[in-house]
């Protein structure tokens, strides 16, 4: 058997399971690496903030460490909040003996500003903790404290990351969450005197508590497969950017970041592919569903619950044809094979994260009538209204046009339609939670037509 990657995390508990050993241990089973744990603080918080922190015994935190690495062995470490100097110093010392890789998420302060790292410990952790580290990966504040410089621009984080480098880590990754940057996230990694920009969207969510232990334990679990410090640092910036994007909407402040969020898509995959299948063997099962094909043809397709761009959406290449008096798939159900159906769905589900599947049909009124007799809701968007800057935009008048039927509606309808334009046919488009439940709904309405 191939033995699997075992990664320690040195940080605190965080009883609201959002950030601190709980987030590394949820990010490192994501990654596919076994996750071990030393507490350094147990401490009492929610979204709202901080209430109490108690350390543990500097002894106690060498005691978990020196019992899994003696047994299990440790191919990568990474540290949180260590909150005294007497546990950064025992820390070093057991990392020393050791001699894994280490990633350093310098932890100083928590979202509400309480103090996560006291302040005699802060030179404790320059001093002893950081040239040890394989990577060490501040924020904008946390790079202040250590480099001495204000951090408001990137160019402020690479005079920081510089400075901080000259302390002794390999590497320094100075996060760009509270760095203006034109609305980009961007993270700057210095390795080996080079710096290298990792740019992201910067999405606008409450969702980001735990984001800094999630990042560090990804970077910690890829350089325990043997990745270099580079691919490590890239594959943690697309798994937390994900994990924010599809964040645990829970409590009244700031809700975690949910680094599962790849390990769900991946597990979704074969049923996603399984739903379009059955939904295309429905449709070609009722030849009636012939009387609902545009001239363009009908597309079918199903995102992963967690989507990001077209290469998790499923759909039909080549699309569904009319042919001998029914209807038939050109391809096999395949991600990334349609642009159109998966800028609708993306849009769906903004509204709705539950509707993951749609399908167009040929526009008529009667069909319209079909849908409000089954209690369907309906709303429409007009072409005509379209602005210019949408129309010169390739794949932009799908989006504005679901938007603007939601916005009529008050909310995601089953149906909507245009009447379309100029070169544009009108359209209905049918959504719903699955492939198989849009199919079905247009077999139905093929039904009552015919």
């Amino acid at each position: 058997m191939v033995r699997l990657p075992c990664v320690l995390t040195i940080a605190g508990s965080d009883s609201g399971g959002g950030a601190g050993v709980q987030a590394d241990l949820k990010t490192l089973a994501a990654l596919g690496v076994h996750g071990m744990a030393a507490i350094t603080a147990i401490t009492a918080q929610n979204t709202l903030g901080l209430r109490r922190i108690e350390a543990v015994a500097p002894e106690m935190v060498r005691e978990q460490i020196e019992a899994v690495a003696s047994d299990i062995g440790v191919d990568a470490g990474k540290t949180g909040m260590l909150y005294t100097s007497g546990i950064v110093e025992v820390v070093a010392e057991e990392v020393e003996r050791h001699r894994f890789p280490l990633v350093v998420d310098p932890v100083m302060r928590a979202k509400d500003g309480s103090r996560l790292l006291e302040p005699e410990a802060e030179e404790t952790l320059i001093e002893r903790l950081l040239p040890l580290a394989a990577v060490v990966t501040p924020n904008a504040q946390e790079a202040e404290a250590l480099s001495g410089i204000k951090v408001e621009t990137l160019e402020d984080g690479r005079r920081a990351a510089e400075r901080i480098m000259a302390l002794g880590p390999e590497a320094v990754v100075v996060k760009g969450g509270h760095i203006e940057a034109g609305g980009r996230a961007i993270d700057l990694l210095l390795h080996r005197g080079e710096l290298t920009l990792l740019e992201a969207e910067r999405i606008d969510a409450k969702t980001t508590h735990g984001t800094g232990c999630s990042f560090s334990a990804a970077i910690a679990a890829e350089l325990a497969k043997g990745r270099t410090i580079p691919e490590a640092v890239e594959t943690a910036k697309s798994l937390v950017t994900l994990a924010i994007r599809y964040g645990i909407e829970i409590g009244h402040g700031y809700g975690p970041i949910n680094p599962l969020a790849p390990l769900y898509n991946e597990a979704e995959r074969y049923s996603v592919l399984r739903s379009v299948a059955e939904a295309v063997r429905l449709l070609e099962a009722h030849p009636e569903t012939a009387e609902l094909t545009p001239e363009v043809q009908i597309n079918l397709g199903m995102a992963l619950p967690h989507a990001v761009d077209p290469s998790d959406v499923a759909a039909i290449r080549g699309r569904i044809v009319k042919m001998d008096g029914g209807v038939k798939a050109s391809g096999c159900p395949e991600f990334g094979a349609s642009r159109h159906v998966a800028r609708v769905i993306f849009t769906a589900m903004r509204y709705d994260p539950e509707r993951r599947a749609a399908m167009n049909i040929r526009y008529s009124e009667e069909t319209l009538r079909i849908c409000r007799e089954l209690g369907l809701s309906v709303s429409f968007y007009d072409r005509r209204e379209e602005p210019p800057e949408i129309k010169g935009r390739e794949g932009m008048s799908t989006i504005w046009g679901v938007e603007q039927a939601v916005r009529r509606f008050g909310g995601l309808p089953d149906v909507i339609y245009h009447l379309g334009d100029v070169g544009k046919e009108p359209m209905i488009l049918l959504l719903g939670r699955t492939a198989v439940e849009v199919a079905e709904r247009a077999i139905e309405i093929a039904g009552r037509l015919a």
